[in-house]
Parts: structure tokens; C-alpha cells; sequence
């Protein structure tokens, strides 16, 4: 079996600032307990290994404890929460991705320039409810083309385009097509699909071409992880979502010749590398 291994495939720029920041945290020992605000990426195998070494989950502010640490997790989180934080005296490390907080900003000056989001993403999705927090009454969340469609824009309202920063940029650019013939003005469409996202899945793509099947590992419930394996499915070529090596066990994988390998953003490369040596192995 041939195994061809994405150039792009594992931990983004945002993951690895935003694991070393908690890395940091954690050798600087001070007595006060250390807490992540979510999952600070979305992998299973990371996170248990930082809750091996004592690094608690907080579903929410309320269950930050005063006067312990707290690690703002790489989606960001909802603004003013982080001031509510340290008025409770809780140490706040942000560890926003950069390109996250960029969106953030972006959002919130269109907002007080008078216009209305409308937002390409998951509305469950903690990266979408803090983006939303910078947008002001009245945005639009959806996910498909025909969410929006179904959506009826309100006479007189100035609208503006963006997207969670993990979304497909293919599909982002014919929104941005069709909402502009739609509402025959022009639509203030914001850049915030983050380029290491677009790169990896141009490369996804052209793995979908030259491989019989191509293997995605990453955590099921990363949103930039599940969307490569959507763009990998729309080119027609069988695609295996998995989350760690042992994910193989029960899958025909040896009738294929030829197998691509990508990964997503919060992916380690430790788990690619074993996945890597398993497919080799057939």
C-alpha cells in the first residue's frame, strides 16, 4: 500500500500558541489550581492528557473557582466574560487563536457601524456563540446555503457576510455570489476564514484526486477536522474519519492501493504518526 501524508496535516498556528500558553501555566507552579474555560482544543486525547496533570474542565464562569487560574480556551469565548473572570480575582491567560480574535474584532466594528451579521457557521459551536457577542441584536446564523435562502432580510437593514473561521471557503465564496444578486446591494463580506483552514483543504482536495481512499484523523467534534473530510467526500473519494489508530481495527482499509492522510488542526502528531505506520504496515 502507498501512503500519501498531507504537508498540512496536525496542529495549526492558534492550537500550538494556545497549548503552550497552558504549558507555560502549568511549569510556572504556584499553589492555585489550573482550570481550562471548555476544551481548550477540540481533541479527547489532549485533553485527557492535561486532565492526567491536574488541569480541571469548567463548562462555564460559574465553575471557575475565585482565585484560581483559568485558560481561555483557542474558540474564544463570549466578550465581557473574561472582565467577570478577574473581577473574581481568577487569573485569566487568553488563549485565543489570533485568527479567532481578529474575526472578533472585525465583527464588532461592522456592528457599530450599523450593520447586521450574518454568519457562516455552526450556532452550537463555541467559536460562533463568542463571535456572535460582538454582532449586536439581530444576527443570522446558518450553516447551508438554504438556511440562508429560507432567510427573509428586513427592509431597510444594512447586512454583513462572514464566517466562522474554520469553514469551507469554497462554499463561502458562492454564499457571498448569491447574496449579492439576492439582495442587490453590496454586501460587506468580511475575510475571516483562517488561511491555514483554506491551504489545508486545497491540499485535501488534490489528496482526494491522486488517493483510492484518504483517511482523516482528527477529534469528531472539530468542526475544521469534520469539514475536511466533507471536501474529501465531495470529490467523490471514499473518506475514513477516525480519532486514533485503534479507530482502523474494524475497517477494510488493505483493498486500497493508494491511501491519503490528512489530519485536523487540533490533531497531534503523534496520533498521525501512528496512524501513518499502520497503513504502512499493510
Amino acid at each position: 500500500m502507498e501512503v500519501i501524508r498531507a504537508r498540512l496535516a496536525g496542529f495549526c498556528m492558534g492550537v500550538g500558541l494556545a497549548l503552550k500558553k497552558l504549558d507555560d501555566l502549568l511549569a510556572r507552579a504556584d499553589g492555585r489550581p489550573t482550570y481550562m474555560l471548555g476544551p481548550i482544543i477540540h481533541n479527547p486525547q489532549v485533553l485527557e492528557g492535561y486532565a492526567r496533570r491536574g488541569v480541571g474542565l469548567a463548562r462555564s464562569i460559574a465553575e471557575v473557582p475565585a482565585g484560581s487560574r483559568v485558560v481561555i480556551r483557542a474558540h474564544g469565548i463570549p466578550a465581557g466574560e473574561e472582565q467577570e473572570l478577574s473581577q473574581r480575582g481568577v487569573e485569566v491567560v487568553d488563549a485565543t487563536c489570533p485568527k479567532v480574535k481578529r474575526a472578533q474584532l472585525l465583527i464588532g466594528e461592522q456592528a457599530e457601524a450599523g450593520r447586521r451579521l450574518l454568519l457562516f457557521g455552526e450556532d452550537d459551536h463555541p467559536e460562533v456563540r463568542g463571535l456572535l457577542s460582538y454582532a449586536g441584536p439581530g444576527a443570522f446564523v446558518f450553516e447551508t446555503p438554504a438556511e440562508l435562502a429560507a432567510f427573509a432580510p428586513a427592509a431597510g437593514v444594512r447586512y454583513f457576510l462572514a464566517a466562522q473561521t474554520t469553514q469551507d471557503r469554497q462554499g463561502f465564496e458562492q454564499i457571498r455570489a448569491e447574496l449579492a444578486a439576492r439582495l442587490l446591494e453590496e454586501v460587506v463580506a468580511l475575510e475571516t476564514i483562517c488561511d491555514a483552514t483554506r491551504l489545508r483543504q486545497d491540499e485535501a482536495i488534490r489528496l482526494a484526486t491522486r488517493a483510492d481512499c484518504v483517511v482523516v484523523a482528527g477529534g469528531r467534534a472539530s468542526g475544521n477536522t469534520r469539514r475536511l473530510a466533507q471536501v474529501i467526500e465531495a470529490k467523490g473519494t471514499p473518506t475514513i474519519l477516525v480519532e486514533t489508530v485503534d479507530d482502523l481495527d474494524c475497517i477494510d482499509v488493505a483493498k486500497y492501493d493508494r491511501v491519503g492522510l490528512t489530519a485536523g488542526a487540533s490533531t497531534p502528531k503523534s496520533i498521525i504518526d501512528e496512524i501513518e505506520a499502520h497503513l504502512r504496515a499493510f
